[in-house]
């Protein structure tokens, strides 16, 4: 049923890929020259520009000059050019304190567990959301599922205390129907955090990361569809050897964006739900900043470890992005 469907298909991607070579090769840019008149004309757009790269300096690159903190022992009444240089000393104390390479693991625990779900459940749900054929209760569905992300971690902390307390609906619904023997309490058991905070993290941003995957869907050439309809191919197929094929590209990119961000599992729910009990999995590269660099006024031990989850970043970005480009997938750079 299928094979006659993606002979078309196939035929159909080569004919455009033909196309599209035959235009960029009759279609030739024309070269516009800089001259004055070319400038007075683009004023505007220069202008703005200039106005952009005056802000990403002073406020993206210019702070990268308080780095020097993690190489100096950071005295604030001494400032960074008085302060004593220190080298690599404070990398090291990094390296020999136990509880960091806890906070790693708990970081990149969470931030493995929330791209995987998160990722996933955001394609599920933008594919599922396409194939609702009510025009009208699909803007519904969506508007309702993307309202959470603009909720505060506050208020959804909030709700999750009082849902999973011990006088909680979660805690009376799993009493009455005979699965506990009495009420839990999930946050004082380090084994559910994790979970607890994938969960939130599901509930809060999945409608909001499926709008660009519905994009993308929205893109695909609707003849494919019909194609599929007329060779015999179910809902499945169609999602199968057409939807997905459509926004693998996609895919793609914001799977690479997001490997990035892997070490930026959370701060703010991670702090309002953490506890002593759960402190052993719930503590972040983050938290670890604020509780040594801040709290204790260890700016310079602060500023390492910003430094470690800023390299260790770019190395995943630049590590995953040398894996799609040899297996031929799109990629950033």
């Amino acid at each position: 049923m299928g094979t006659p469907f993606l002979k078309k298909r196939s035929e159909t991607m080569a004919s455009i890929t033909v196309t599209k070579k035959k235009q960029k090769q009759k279609i030739k840019e024309p070269q516009i020259k800089i001259t004055w008149k070319e400038i007075k004309r683009q004023k505007v757009l220069l202008i703005w520009s200039a106005i952009i790269v005056v802000y990403g300096v002073i406020f993206c690159y210019l702070p990268l000059g308080g780095w020097l903190m993690a190489f100096q022992n950071y005295k604030p009444k001494d400032g960074l050019l008085h302060s004593s240089f220190v080298g690599l000393a404070k990398f090291q104390q990094l390296i020999s304190d136990a509880t960091f390479f806890r906070v790693i693991r708990n970081t990149l625990a969470m931030g493995v567990i929330n791209l995987v779900v998160t990722f996933v459940m955001a394609i599920v749900f933008a594919i599922l959301l396409n194939e609702v054929k009510s025009q009208g209760g699909k803007k519904v569905v969506q508007t309702i599922s993307y309202l959470p992300h603009f909720l505060s971690w506050i208020i959804v902390t909030g709700i999750l205390h009082d849902a999973l307390s011990g006088t909680g609906i979660i805690n009376e619904l799993l009493v009455n129907f005979g699965i506990l023997d009495q009420p839990l309490n999930f946050f004082a058991y380090p084994k559910y955090f994790w979970p607890i905070v994938a969960f939130a993290n599901v509930w809060k941003e999945t409608g909001w990361n499926a709008i660009i995957y519905l994009s993308a869907i929205t893109a695909i050439d609707p003849s494919l569809y019909e194609a599929a309809n007329m060779d015999g191919a179910g809902r499945w197929a169609r999602i199968k050897y057409v939807t997905l094929p459509g926004i693998k590209p996609t895919i793609m990119i914001l799977l690479l964006m997001n490997v990035g961000n892997v070490l930026n599992a959370g701060f703010e729910i991670q702090y309002l739900l953490g506890n002593g009990l759960v402190q052993s999995v719930s503590q972040t590269i983050d938290i670890y900043v604020l509780k040594w660099g801040i709290s204790q006024n260890d700016f310079s031990i602060g500023t390492a470890a910003g430094i470690f989850k800023s390299l260790v970043s770019i190395i995943l970005i630049v590590i995953a992005n040398q894996i799609a480009k040899r297996n031929g997938e799109e990629r950033l750079f």
